[in-house]
C-alpha cells in the first residue's frame, strides 16, 4: 500500500523498540505503520577499517527488496553507521525515495559511558525515525532548531531538537 510505512529491523534489534516506533511514527505522517521482520543482517555493508556499516549500501538493499504497493521503508539497526564524508551518521535517507535507515548505536546512553535509559533511547529513536522518514517524503534539512528536520551531528543536538515538524515543514509534508 502506497500510504504505508514499514519499520524493518536490520539484524538483531529490540522488538519492543520496533513496536514503539510502529505505534508513534504513523501519527506524524498520517499513514499506517507496521513492523516488518528482519530481512537481512548488516554484515554485507560492514567496513572492517572503520568498524562501521556503510548506510548507503543498506538503503540500496532496502530499495531493491520487492514490496507490494511501494511503501516507505525505515530500516533500524544496532550497527554504527557511516557515509564516507562523515565519521558517523545517525541515519540516512534518499530524498523523496522509498527507503531510509537509522542506527540506535549512538542514541544509547551507554555509547557515551552513561547508564542506559530506555526512555531516552526511545525518544531519540522516534526523533531520528521521523527525521529520516521526513527525507523520504521530500523534506530537506530545516534551519529551525525546534524542527525535527533540523540537522543534528551530535546526540546533544538530537536531544535539543524538537519533537515535531515546524509549520513550514508540516505544510510541505501535507
Amino acid at each position: 500500500m502506497a500510504d504505508e510505512i514499514i519499520i524493518l529491523p536490520i539484524g538483531a534489534v529490540d522488538s519492543a523498540l520496533i513496536e514503539y516506533l510502529s505505534l508513534t511514527v504513523g501519527q506524524a505522517f498520517g499513514r499506517e505503520v507496521r513492523p516488518g521482520r528482519a530481512a537481512m543482517a548488516p554484515d554485507f555493508a560492514y567496513d572492517p577499517v572503520r568498524r562501521q556499516v556503510h548506510s548507503t549500501l543498506l538503503i540500496d538493499r532496502l530499495e531493491s527488496m520487492p514490496r507490494a504497493g511501494d511503501p516507505k521503508i525505515l530500516g533500524v539497526t544496532e550497527a554504527d553507521l557511516f557515509i564516507p564524508i562523515f565519521t558517523f551518521v545517525f541515519g540516512e535517507a534518499r530524498l523523496g525515495g522509498r527507503a531510509a535507515v537509522m542506527s540506535v548505536a549512538r542514541l544509547r546512553e551507554s555509547h557515551y559511558g552513561r547508564e542506559e535509559d530506555r526512555r531516552v533511547l526511545y525518544r531519540r529513536a522516534e526523533k531520528e525515525a521521523l527525521h529520516e522518514l521526513g527525507h523520504t517524503f521530500g523534506l530537506v534539512h530545516c534551519l529551525d532548531f525546534a524542527c525535527i528536520m533540523h540537522f543534528a551531528n551530535s546526540v546533544e543536538e538530537v536531544d535539543i531538537r524538537g519533537d515535531g515538524f515546524c509549520s513550514r515543514c508540516e505544510r510541505r509534508l501535507r
